[in-house]
């Protein structure tokens, strides 16, 4: 992919103060966007911001809470300000809740669990879909899997979120048919972030199997972050343009894809999956 096809996109990315976030901020601004940051931690904003800059890079740090809607719209509004009509969401913004049997589950967790990881997602499109359906143009990418298209035991406030957030994409965008805006989700891929090693410190409640895959990535470090730069790079770009609704992983043969239709189940949160 060219990265000459980036240098005039406006790019608004929530949970970029860390994780896999953060590695896409990067990632799109080394290709020449120019970046929203959004998360709630400022001091991580300001360190994203002052990466990307020392790399080339330009972007403005957006402190918010994607459980406040009224903040979502502020961020986008004050990005539309600085750098113009945004081209791209990516809804990267969650976290891993309650660790154990959901016969333990505390109420708060759970809810609290829903509020960032579905309903987040609902608020950050809303800040930016009317726009881009009047403009007929608009790339949406949202981070899924962990349990959206698989049992999860012991994570079951994330999973049915995840889950929720997969056909939540695959509604948007049967109602988007014909408005030249796609939405899509993407599942990253294991990969060494703050929450491997909340599964690390969660021990037996999170399960054997959740604590081997927490261990093994991270001496591994998991997917790279070039393998999901390229995946969301290629649902941000004008090669997939006839691909929305989807639910494509990292380790798919996503590649295929840009010169193919796709069937009507094809990657989506009914498919099987490895």
């Amino acid at each position: 992919m060219e990265a000459a096809e980036f240098e005039s996109k406006v790019v608004l990315i929530t949970g970029a103060g860390r994780g896999i976030g953060k590695r896409l901020a990067m990632g799109f601004a080394a290709a020449g966007a120019k970046i929203g940051l959004v998360a709630r931690s400022k001091p991580e904003l300001e360190l994203t911001k002052l990466e990307i800059e020392h790399a080339g890079g330009v972007a403005l740090h957006l402190r918010a809470d994607v459980t406040q809607p009224d903040a979502l719209r502020s961020a986008a509004e004050r990005l539309r300000a600085q750098y113009g009509e945004i081209d791209v969401l990516v809804c990267a913004a969650g976290i891993q809740g309650p660790v154990g049997p959901m016969a333990d589950a505390a109420p708060a967790a759970w809810t609290e669990t829903i509020a960032t990881n579905l309903n987040g997602v609902m608020y950050s499109i809303a800040a930016v879909l009317q726009a881009m359906i009047k403009r007929r143009s608009g790339k949406i990418i949202v981070l899924s899997g962990g349990g959206a298209a698989k049992v999860r035991p012991n994570f079951a406030a994330y999973a049915a979120a995840k889950a929720g957030v997969a056909r939540m994409v695959e509604c948007l965008a049967a109602e988007l048919a014909g408005s030249n805006v796609q939405a899509n989700c993407m599942s990253p891929g294991g990969a060494y972030t703050h929450m491997t090693d909340e599964i690390i410190r969660a021990g037996e409640r999170a399960g054997w199997k959740e604590i081997e895959d927490a261990q093994r990535i991270r001496i591994s470090g998991g997917e790279t972050a070039e393998r999901q730069i390229q995946l969301a790079m290629f649902l941000a770009s004008q090669r997939s343009n006839h691909i929305t609704g989807r639910f494509l992983h990292v380790n798919d043969d996503w590649r295929k894809l840009e010169h193919a239709s796709v069937s009507s189940d094809l990657y989506t949160l009914r498919r099987v999956t490895k």
